[in-house]
């Protein structure tokens, strides 16, 4: 069973897809934890995606198509993987449709994790960390006890650049953008579920269980 998983910053697409690949005993393939283990290893593919990145530059296609490509051939590799992370546009499904078809492989299905624009923007933008403890809260969603608890420990709940209301909105806006003409190829080529996202961990759990059963 081959999937992939959708959704914008913010949906808990990477929790879900750990819950998942633990659940099902499948492979989670995350082009970000690919990445970075490239990178770490300073492999010769490692170091173009270091350079790319320290550039300011995208990652090529191509690239990540290849490591996908050993990552699934690897000995010892399990025949059924969860794909978080990629693909985000619509060549780049297209060309992982050729990789797969390549392999004598095909999608199960695109689980698509539906989260409202609002409420991506109060998950992501309400992020704080407590400068005293280390711990990530929510202003929006963690209980006011846990919030008082960092201050009475001396603590500031200080909040990363990258999470200023400008930047998360312009991110979810390209992504929203992007992912568009992913659902509709998906759509047509029958493989889409659409999960309702915008619950606690475990409804959204049941859900998409439910989802890739049908």
């Amino acid at each position: 069973m081959h999937i992939v998983l959708l959704g914008a910053p913010g949906s808990g697409k990477g929790t879900q897809a750990q819950r998942l690949a633990t659940g099902l005993g499948m492979q989670q393939l995350s082009t970000g934890e690919l990445l970075r283990a490239a990178v770490s290893q300073r492999t010769a593919v490692g170091l173009a995606v270091q350079a790319a990145m320290e550039a300011g530059s995208l990652v090529p296609d191509e690239t990540v198509l290849g490591m996908i490509r050993e990552r699934l051939a690897a000995d010892g590799a399990t025949t059924q993987f969860i794909l978080d992370g990629f693909p985000r546009t619509l060549a780049q499904a297209r060309s992982l449709g050729d990789l797969l078809a390549n392999l004598d492989q095909a999608l199960r299905a695109v689980v698509y994790l539906e989260v409202d624009f609002d409420s991506l923007m109060k998950r992501l933008t309400g992020r704080r960390t407590c400068s005293e403890t280390g711990q990530v809260l929510n202003i929006y969603y963690s209980s006011q006890a846990d919030l008082d608890a960092c201050r009475e420990r001396g603590g500031e709940l200080l909040q990363r650049d990258d999470d200023k209301e400008d930047t998360i909105r312009h991110r979810l806006e390209v992504y929203d953008r992007q992912t568009a003409p992913l659902i509709e190829h998906y759509r047509d080529e029958g493989l889409l579920r659409i999960v309702d996202a915008d619950a606690d961990v475990n409804t959204v759990y049941r859900r998409l269980t439910e989802a890739l059963q049908g």
